[in-house]
């Protein structure tokens, strides 16, 4: 028997610093969409931890969670995701046992190996720390223990407080097969970035799928998929607003990292054959169009993934546009079903 189910939507914010605007403006425009979020029905706010980007304001990942959960009610919130290698295991489980004492049952902590930064930043950030995220295991167990101390082998003196006893959602981000294969074996849920890394999307699946065992956390796998949109009542405006994040994208191939640029009405004179090539291969899963297409493409995404949850990127220059097109998703929402077997 075939059943069909409401699919999870939630939002990963980049809090993007659009050209000549502030950190500032950036943050209160991310605060605003959240509680847009929050009312539109959407089940999770993430914020993506950066570092030496002129375009995106949330290199402070705690604190602008802390931020947008103040602001906001029911909504969750949380990373889409820290870099743990960045940081002490104990750091991260005393800022989201903060978090989540502030903001009971509302906090997620999604976790990547990533650096999140260019190489020079990289190394800043990681002195002493390990330097290419091979120890990501290792960091992720010594995490979990703070949180669950009973039997973990970090059984030290040092307690993370707040942060003991308290049950935060762990989640493994990943753009490859490593943390698909990870968070299969611990049983955890697996978000993948195929906003970005669209050619390894359905390998990762398989891979998290088929090593999953159940754990304390999950009795099955969940899947979480980013996926890049852009909607507007017109497939014209749709596409003329895409273009700032593909210019974005193209400033930084050419390795000039920018605040997010207004849109412009043709690409053509912006880029190289090559390079369209390039971009287009990049955005493979990345859906632009007016609220029909968006509806189709979104179901060809979870017929093709078979996801609990989609997880929707946008990077819009105009605010108010960006608003209106997470509205015109939530609405698109609603005629999507995912099936289930049972």
């Amino acid at each position: 028997m075939s059943t069909s189910r409401p699919v999870s939507f939630s939002v990963l914010d980049l809090a993007s610093i659009t050209m000549g605007s502030t950190p500032a403006v950036s943050l209160s425009h991310s605060l605003d969409l959240a509680r847009h979020a929050e009312k539109w029905g959407y089940d999770r706010f993430w914020l993506a931890e950066h570092h030496n980007m002129p375009g995106i304001a949330s290199s402070a990942t705690a604190v602008v969670i802390g931020h947008v959960a103040a602001g906001t009610s029911t909504i969750r919130v949380g990373s889409g995701g820290i870099m743990l290698p960045n940081h002490a295991p104990l750091v991260i489980a005393e800022q989201f046992g903060t978090l989540e004492s502030l903001f009971p049952n509302r906090i997620d902590l999604g976790l990547g190996r990533a650096p999140g930064s260019d190489q020079a930043a990289s190394r800043v950030l990681r002195r002493g720390l390990g330097a290419g995220g091979e120890d990501f295991p290792e960091l992720l167990s010594e995490l979990r223990s703070y949180f669950n101390p009973s039997g973990a082998k970090y059984s030290s003196v040092v307690r993370a407080i707040p942060g003991e006893g308290l049950d935060v959602p762990i989640w493994l981000l990943g753009s490859s097969g490593f943390s698909a294969q990870l968070a299969g074996q611990l049983g955890l849920p697996f978000a993948f970035a195929s906003h970005f890394a669209p050619d390894y999307l359905m390998p990762a699946l398989e891979i998290y799928r088929s090593n999953f065992r159940p754990s304390e956390s999950l009795d099955k796998p969940r899947v979480m998929v980013g996926v890049s949109v852009t909607t507007a009542e017109t497939e014209q405006e749709a596409k003329r607003l895409a273009t700032s994040q593909q210019q974005a994208f193209l400033n930084m191939i050419r390795g000039r990292f920018s605040q997010l640029p207004p849109p412009v009405d043709s690409m053509d004179d912006l880029w190289s054959p090559h390079e369209e090539a390039a971009l287009r291969k990049q955005f493979g899963y990345a859906v632009v169009g007016d609220p029909e297409q968006v509806k189709t493409r979104l179901q060809a995404v979870l017929d093709e993934t078979d996801a609990d949850e989609l997880i929707i990127a946008s990077q819009i220059y105009d605010h108010q546009a960006r608003l209106k097109s997470f509205e015109i998703v939530a609405d698109v929402r609603g005629k999507l079903t995912r099936k289930e077997n049972g």
